[in-house]
C-alpha cells in the first residue's frame, strides 16, 4: 500500500476509534452530570481518563501498530495529557460555571480540540519511527507481498 492510502486510512481508523472513545466520555459525562451534584470538572475529568485509556489501547494495536515500549509510550501520552488536561479542564470549567455555557457544548468543543491535537501527537512523537512495527504490521505486509507475488506468477504465467 503506497504511503498517502497507509496515512489516510490510519487517520480514518483514528477517527473511527476515537468517536466510539468520545462516546465512552460523553456516556461517561452524561451519567455523572445527571446522576449527581458535581461541578463541571470531575465529571470531565472522570470521562476524559476513561475515554483515554481505551484510545490508547485500540489506537496503539490498530492504527499505529507499534511495538515500541509500552510504558514509555504511556508517559509520552501522559505528557500530552499533563499538558491537554489542565488547560481543557480551567478552561472549560471558567465557561461552564462562569459563563454558563452548556457542559456538553463545552465537552463536544474540547474533544474536537483533543481529536486533532493527538492525532498529530501520536502519530509524530508517541509512535514516530515504530509506526507499523508490531506482528498485526508484519502480517499485514507479508500478506500483501504474497498477493503482489502471486500476481506477478499469475502474469508471467499467462505469457
Amino acid at each position: 500500500m503506497d504511503t498517502k492510502k497507509k496515512e489516510s486510512t490510519r487517520m480514518i481508523k483514528f477517527v473511527l476509534f476515537s468517536i466510539s472513545a468520545g462516546a465512552i466520555e460523553i456516556i461517561t459525562f452524561s451519567l455523572l452530570d445527571t446522576l449527581t451534584d458535581w461541578p463541571y470538572w470531575p465529571c470531565y475529568l472522570i470521562a476524559l481518563v476513561l475515554s483515554v485509556l481505551w484510545n490508547f489501547t485500540l489506537n496503539r494495536e490498530f492504527t499505529f501498530k507499534a511495538a515500541n515500549n509500552v510504558p514509555i509510550a504511556m508517559l509520552k501520552v501522559a505528557g500530552y495529557y499533563a499538558v491537554f488536561t489542565p488547560l481543557t479542564t480551567i478552561l472549560g470549567n471558567y465557561l461552564a460555571e462562569n459563563l454558563g455555557w452548556n457542559g456538553f457544548v463545552v465537552t463536544l468543543i474540547n474533544m474536537a480540540l483533543n481529536l486533532t491535537t493527538e492525532y498529530i501527537f501520536d502519530r509524530f512523537v508517541v509512535y514516530g519511527k515504530a509506526v507499523d512495527t508490531n506482528k498485526r504490521a508484519a502480517q499485514e505486509e507479508a500478506g500483501t507481498q504474497n498477493v503482489s507475488s502471486d500476481a506477478k506468477e499469475n502474469s508471467a504465467s499467462e505469457k
